[in-house]
């Protein structure tokens, strides 16, 4: 019998992990969930941190690297990148299989770089290259100063997570990138074919954050809508953006779309149903990356169903209540993309220290 996330993909949407740690994919069990239908893997510094700090599965590397004489920083990318390689491998055949449009697994660039073009432009190249996988996704933040650097990374045939997308104005300032960055490889006479980009829309922190406002105001009613029409109006915008002449241009000589990707699909309120950033957010060409508990519930109690491009009006109506209320949703999200420029560069120096601390500890 199929599971809810083989059911997805007859609607065109893919799941990926947003987890990674090494005895997870030695033991069998990334493999037992490609095998059930997840078609992707994405990482980040948190989940690195509690991977290394909170496992024994990487102390003979760390021992090994230290010895060496290996900084902290090489000794985590060290960490990372072998990870990362271990599960590309893994997704290989389904990216073969998929002729490149899944079997992807994404890894950051420093979140150090965020605000910086050139820097983010030459790390995206040195990890694209380190780590050797024609399925590897570099995940870049949609920073003013990222996106540039997405538009170059791109040209150089480099395969492009973006991540931190909050409003429309940040998608649509991607979508751009990408589209340039297609234009200019396909000039310099490159292969659009094997080029892919995925497009992170964060969803579950607009509510978070709109809900705040909307009680302040008394105003239970409009709660738990946001983040998903939100999201819901950027895929009309994708339906829009990759249509007409210049993007058929492209698409004739084998550009891919840069599907939606919805992130940040963990339900954080408790009203709400665990399965609901998936649920309410299905619809072809698209990707959820969900962590392991909305994955599990997913799979158990999971609705499969389009929704995506459901209740548009209503998803725009809302919208501009939002704004005849003074619930300013450009500042918010503006406010969460600094926030979560700040998160991830707090993230990666913890993730740093606890990687010296197993350093300390094993050497001791």
């Amino acid at each position: 019998m199929m599971t809810n996330v083989q059911k997805l993909a007859d609607h065109g949407q893919a799941i990926w992990l947003d987890y990674i740690r090494r005895s997870f994919i030695k033991a069998g069990d990334l493999q037992e969930l490609i095998d059930k239908g997840v078609r992707g893997v994405t990482s980040n510094p948190s989940i690195f941190e509690k991977a290394i700090a909170g496992s024994d599965d990487y102390d003979a590397d760390i021992q090994r690297l230290v010895g060496e004489g290996k900084s902290v920083t090489e000794i985590y990318e060290h960490l990372a990148v072998a990870d990362i390689q271990s599960a590309a491998d893994l997704l290989r055949p389904l990216y073969d299989e998929t002729e490149g449009r899944d079997g992807f697994v994404s890894l950051e660039v420093s979140p150090t770089l965020a605000h910086n073009t050139e820097g983010t432009i030459a790390d995206a190249k040195r990890l694209f290259a380190t780590v050797d996988r024609p399925n590897l996704m570099i995940k870049i933040p949609a920073t003013p100063e990222g996106i540039p650097a997405i538009e170059a990374v791109i040209a150089a045939g480099i395969n492009v997570n973006v991540t931190l997308i909050f409003s429309l104005a940040q998608y649509e300032a991607t979508t751009g990138a990408y589209i340039a960055g297609l234009e200019t490889l396909l000039l310099a006479g490159g292969s659009l074919v094997g080029t892919a980009s995925v497009a992170s829309l964060f969803v579950s922190r607009v509510d978070a954050a709109v809900d705040a406002d909307l009680a302040k105001l008394g105003l239970s009613d409009l709660r738990g809508h946001a983040a998903v029409d939100n999201a819901k109006l950027a895929y009309v915008r994708f339906r829009e953006i990759f249509a007409g002449e210049r993007w058929e241009k492209l698409a004739r000589a084998g550009a891919r779309v840069q599907r939606p990707l919805w992130a940040s699909t963990g339900t954080k309120d408790p009203d709400y149903a665990d399965t609901k950033y998936v649920d309410e957010l299905i619809g072809a060409d698209t990707v959820n990356t969900v962590p392991p508990a909305t994955l599990d519930a997913f799979m158990e109690h999971g609705n499969v169903a389009l929704s995506v491009e459901t209740d548009l009006v209503g998803a725009r109506e809302r919208t501009d209540t939002l704004s005849e209320l003074g619930v300013d949703l450009e500042a918010i999200t503006a406010k969460l993309m600094d926030d979560g420029v700040a998160s991830f560069a707090k993230a990666f120096d913890s993730l740093l220290r606890s990687v010296e601390d197993e350093c300390a500890r094993l050497s001791a």
